[in-house]
């Protein structure tokens, strides 16, 4: 019975973490097309509540129910290549998460130097790896 508290908590970590690192590059967009400076702070005080306040939290709370799940079930290491491929998407996606947090503190000292464009397919990031990790969960292809 833990071992489901514990993976619906981390279904609902994940999701909050994942709406965050879908907005975030979102408002990078934005942020990087405004000229003036009430919308270039604004944009800064969003990013930063955004990363701080929801991302940080989220993603620690996915990696803490994980680990609970995987310390209860140490034989999912022998259901396949799987497991391993999730986890390293995931060591990605934390690494996406720590590009941003550095985007954001670009944005706050207005050293920004990147065009909408690049955000607009930074954006595309997280959705690439969602979908390989829902597959592996899902399908276990090997």
């Amino acid at each position: 019975m833990l071992y489901l508290w514990l993976k619906a908590f981390h279904i609902i970590s994940v999701v909050c973490w994942f709406a965050g690192l879908f907005y975030l590059p979102r408002l990078f967009v934005y942020h990087a097309q405004s000229e003036d400076a009430i919308s270039k702070e604004r944009f800064s005080v969003m990013e930063r509540k955004l990363y701080r306040g929801i991302m940080g939290p989220a993603m620690i709370a996915t990696l803490i129910f994980g680990i609970a799940m995987i310390s209860l079930n140490p034989g999912i290491f022998s259901l396949g290549k799987w497991i391993h491929v999730k986890l390293t998407l995931v060591v990605l996606l934390i690494g996406y998460h720590h590009m941003c947090g550095a985007q954001v503190k670009r944005f706050a000292r207005g050293e920004n130097t990147r065009s909408h464009v690049f955000y607009r397919w930074f954006n595309e990031v997280p959705v690439l790896i969602l979908l390989a990790i829902v597959i592996l969960v899902v399908v276990r292809p090997f």
